[in-house]
């Protein structure tokens, strides 16, 4: 029997390189990198497209 997929976002996708970077380069932990990361991209979505 084969085991279930499980499908991520693209913006799941983004959140787990961003934290991963994070924790790489800093010593916070995994809750803290992970809530790190979710402000980070959404400070960076809130950038108007033509500015990026």
């Amino acid at each position: 029997m084969a085991s279930p997929t499980i499908v991520r976002s693209p913006y799941l996708h983004r959140v787990e390189l961003v934290t991963d970077l994070i924790k790489t380069h800093s010593k916070l932990g995994d809750k803290a990198a992970g809530e790190l990361a979710v402000h980070i991209l959404h400070e960076l979505n809130s950038i108007p497209e033509k500015i990026r």
